[in-house]
């Protein structure tokens, strides 16, 4: 059965500076923390890529994710892919096959990205994970 877990999360973004000479590139570092139905830390790594056009761009990042998911506590890896096409955005966050461990072993699911107009970050996770 599918469950959903929303919540607020915080994150600093860390420029590593090494864009190859390209302004356009850049590898960041991402620190997350979870709130809500999910309590825990994420951490990864993101690549860039912007356009000539303002708005219009390119990530994808690595992360994992290690806490509690509704009291399951374990770790699993979520893949970013997103693009900007003149400030429209289109992002797919899926869960990787298998990487969940000790209670979160066999998690499935997509979450997706919420941006209040005040800034704060928020997500969703729907999620199907086996009986305990």
């Amino acid at each position: 059965m599918t469950q959903t877990a929303i919540g607020p999360f915080d994150v600093k973004v860390t420029s590593q500076g090494d864009n190859f000479g390209d302004p356009l590139l850049n590898r960041m570092l991402l620190d997350k923390q979870y709130h809500g139905d999910l309590q825990a830390i994420g951490m990864g790594q993101m690549l860039t890529a912007g356009t000539a056009v303002k708005g219009s761009g390119a990530y994808v990042a690595i992360e994992k994710v290690s806490g509690a998911l509704k009291g399951r506590e374990g770790t699993f890896i979520l893949q970013h892919t997103g693009t900007m096409n003149q400030n429209k955005p289109d992002l797919m966050i899926v869960v990787v096959p298998d990487s969940g461990t000790a209670e979160l072993a066999g998690i499935v699911g997509k979450m997706k990205i919420n941006l209040a107009p005040d800034g704060k970050h928020s997500y969703e996770l729907e999620y199907t994970l086996p009986s305990n």
